[in-house]
């Protein structure tokens, strides 16, 4: 009798461990690398996966890059069922599953980061560049999408590109700077890379309530004049989303609580932030 309970406890771990997102992340990614190694070749496209680089602020992690004479393939994998709404410039996309609906950031933006991380790391062109976002679950996409959403093949889409923009040896010139580049696969690099996300989605939740910085007091400019200048400098960063003038802005809640950070004045349409020199 015994070993029935232990039958069953064995086949509920077995049932629970297939139904959780990490196992349905290493489904999808299995198919996408299965469906690049059948339909693309392999010595024309390069295939390298789960690239981390290092970045100003920490680290970026892309999911899939693919070199090739036609340009440099920045892949984020989303692995989601249900319905997907969202347009090219929402802050953020829905998931629609039965009565439920759940947010989540804007693939698009999301690899944004990646693909600049990247350009400026091996030193190309930005159309050399071509971020691609690749649903592999069960997801339908309800609205209309930018030719680079994806929910089907990878490989008609690479194939649409045929015009040469890197020789053979700038494609071993760039698969080297990326192998010389990335941060070594492993938990260690993994862990920090999700305290880096982590502490920069506390930081966007250190602004809910945060209103705009003003100007320092006695720098009010004149009607025509020169716009003020922000709480730390003359020329605050451009916000990394948007590409408008940031202002300084004081965490309230998190890890980071008390410490300033640049904050995007659009907010909350656009979320960018960048941590202050």
């Amino acid at each position: 009798m015994i070993w029935l309970y232990v039958a069953l406890g064995v086949l509920g771990l077995i049932v629970t461990i297939l139904n959780t997102p990490w196992f349905k992340g290493m489904i999808g990614e299995f198919c996408f690398n299965l469906g690049i190694r059948l339909f693309l070749d392999k010595h024309i496209y390069h295939l390298v996966k789960n690239v981390t680089l290092p970045t100003a602020d920490g680290t970026t992690q892309i999911d899939h890059i693919v070199v090739s004479r036609y340009g440099i393939f920045v892949i984020e994998t989303k692995n989601m069922k249900g319905s997907i709404y969202g347009a090219e410039h929402d802050g953020q996309w829905t998931q629609v599953l039965g009565r439920h609906k759940y947010k989540f950031q804007n693939p698009l933006r999301q690899n944004y980061k990646h693909t600049q991380t990247l350009a400026e790391i091996l030193g190309v062109a930005g159309d050399t560049i071509k971020p691609v976002i690749m649903f592999v679950g069960e997801a339908k996409l309800k609205t209309p999408m930018p030719s680079n959403v994806l929910r089907g093949s990878f490989g008609a889409y690479a194939r649409s590109f045929n015009t040469e923009l890197l020789s053979e040896q700038e494609v071993e010139r760039v698969l080297g700077v990326i192998a010389a580049k990335r941060l070594a696969p492993g938990l260690s690099t993994h862990v920090a890379h999700v305290r880096h996300v982590r502490g920069i989605v506390q930081a966007r939740e250190s602004a809910l309530e945060e209103p705009p910085a003003q100007p320092v007091a006695g720098n009010s400019a004149a009607p025509g004049a020169a716009p003020a200048a922000t709480l730390a400098e003359d020329r605050p960063p451009l916000c990394p989303v948007c590409g408008k003038g940031m202002v300084l802005r004081t965490a309230r809640k998190g890890c980071n609580r008390g410490r300033a950070f640049w904050g995007c004045p659009a907010y909350p349409a656009c979320r960018g932030t960048m941590p202050r020199e």
